[in-house]
């Protein structure tokens, strides 16, 4: 059988003339193209931006408008005695967003200014939006009152977390009022007493004998009192910091008089001592902390606020001990600072002056049993690590600043564990290292009317502000490192999200 001649091409085989389609041809890809497809791949983002804005379209429908009202209203009133016991913006913004999430509110807002607090509700595209203000009438150091504000707080949070239902809102409004409304736990001479306390420990930090002890104590009980009659009186803050701040500079004056005419007191070896407690008394309820603090979070118009109140009542300060030096000069009469002026060097003795700071500090703020207890103990540890710093060679600045990180994360470890307010426990634990000493001894040479000496003035000036500034950035730095160990919550993290950083 013959093999017969197919007719039909091979697979892939061309014959003759063949037309091919459009889409059948693509040109080769040039190679700028295919490298800049691979460019625009590495750098373009493929997560969702860090920051949301505008995104959010839920809202609390599911609210009532009178249990929103409720919530609202029980809000700011937290809210606005926080502010006025002196917490910071954050701790505030935090506790309010805690407490309206307890009762079931997720779409509130919290906007804090130095004088009024704001809470917002979105409730959804079909229902109005509720937004109450509340002006917060006046600021007054109470650590007793704020402690009872965070223990009310807690515990409505600590029972929506457990899956038990919270506390009506009713309820927890009249517990908050009863709490606002209950008296002090000790009388106001017990206050005045921790006024005194306070200056006997600043001036065992410096090594004084028993009687210098008793005179700073009765100059400190003088200006307390002086502070209390003139703001009954209705006399402006920065007057009424001028005032108490020249009845220690005038029982100096009178030390320094008796010196002259060979009357001396003995056992009082550095009048000036008496300057100085009194500026640390005064210095220890300006709200230099909470300033900052509002600074580092972001809550940049509450803090700048702070920050001129805080630089008025130091000016008011400043203008209280010039009016008495300038008189002192006039009368020729010098209160120059001793050169030979430093700290004891006792570690028990400066531990000592330390706690009773602390103790005393506590009491003119009417602070609770475990709150003054835990002050006390921080502030000896924080000044022992403070004259470690000294011993090893660091400034007085740097040394404070490695002193106040530890009592900051020991502050906020007490805030978690015992529910006592941190900014109690920090506040109280730093007044021993406040730069009394660099503030008097800057006014002294401002007032000297020597030129030679102002580059002396400014750095004795910019030594009591780098001291504040370390303060405040040590405690920062201490509460920082405490938060990142137990971990921040939900209303923690927004509270705090204002600062650049969070972006």
């Amino acid at each position: 059988m013959s093999d017969s001649i197919s007719t039909q091409p091979d697979q892939g085989e061309v014959t003759g003339p063949q037309r091919v389609s459009g889409p059948q041809v693509s040109a080769a890809p040039r190679v700028a193209r295919v490298w800049r497809d691979r460019a625009t791949h590495v750098v373009r983002g493929v997560a969702p931006p860090t920051v949301t804005m505008g995104t959010r379209t839920g809202g609390d429908e599911e609210i009532s408008q009178r249990q929103a009202r409720a919530v609202i209203d029980l809000a700011l009133r937290v809210g606005e005695a926080m502010l006025s016991t002196g917490a910071s913006a954050a701790d505030c913004v935090e506790t309010v967003l805690r407490l309206v999430e307890a009762y079931g509110v997720r779409s509130a807002h919290v906007d804090v200014t130095f004088t009024s607090i704001t809470v917002s509700i979105h409730r959804g595209l079909l229902e109005d939006p509720l937004s109450v203000m509340r002006v917060v009438p006046g600021r007054s150091l109470d650590y007793t009152r704020l402690e009872a504000v965070q223990h009310l707080v807690d515990d409505v949070v600590r029972a929506a977390g457990h899956g038990r239902r919270p506390p009506d809102v009713d309820t927890a409004r009249v517990r908050l009022v009863r709490v606002l409304s209950a008296p002090h736990p000790y009388r106001r001479w017990v206050a005045t007493l921790g006024a005194g306390l306070m200056g006997v420990g600043v001036v065992m930090l410096f090594g004084a004998g028993p009687l210098m002890w008793l005179v700073a104590a009765l100059s400190a009980t003088l200006v307390d009192r002086a502070q209390r009659l003139l703001s009954l009186a209705g006399v402006a803050a920065f007057f009424t910091q001028a005032v108490s701040a020249a009845v220690p500079a005038s029982i100096a004056l009178l030390i320094f008089w008796g010196d002259s005419q060979g009357v001396s007191v003995l056992g009082v070896r550095y009048p000036s001592l008496v300057v100085v407690s009194g500026i640390v008394v005064l210095l220890a309820g300006l709200g230099l902390l909470g300033a900052t603090q509002d600074a580092l979070d972001g809550y940049y118009v509450t803090a700048g606020a702070r920050g001129l109140e805080v630089l008025m009542m130091t000016l008011g300060i400043a203008v209280g001990v010039g009016t008495v030096m300038a008189l002192g000069n006039a009368l020729g009469i010098s209160m120059e600072v001793d050169d030979t002026l430093l700290l004891g060097g006792n570690p028990l003795v400066d531990g000592a002056g330390a706690l009773l700071i602390a103790l005393g500090f506590c009491l003119t703020t009417y602070a609770g049993l475990r709150t003054t207890v835990m002050a006390m103990l921080i502030a000896a540890l924080g000044w022992l690590v403070f004259a470690a710093g000294l011993l090893l060679g660091l400034g007085g600045a740097a040394a404070t600043a490695v002193a106040a990180v530890p009592v900051g994360a020991l502050a906020y470890a007490a805030h978690r564990r015992l529910r006592v307010p941190e900014l109690a426990v920090a506040t109280a634990s730093i007044v021993a290292l406040l730069p009394g000493l660099a503030v008097y001894r800057a006014i002294n040479l401002i007032l000297s009317d020597n030129p030679a000496v102002v580059g002396t003035a400014t750095i004795q000036f910019v030594s009591a502000v780098a001291t504040g500034l370390a303060l405040a950035g040590g405690l920062s730095i201490g509460g920082f490192l405490a938060r990142r160990r137990f971990s921040l919550d939900r209303a923690a993290q927004r509270a705090r999200r204002r600062a650049p950083g969070h972006a």
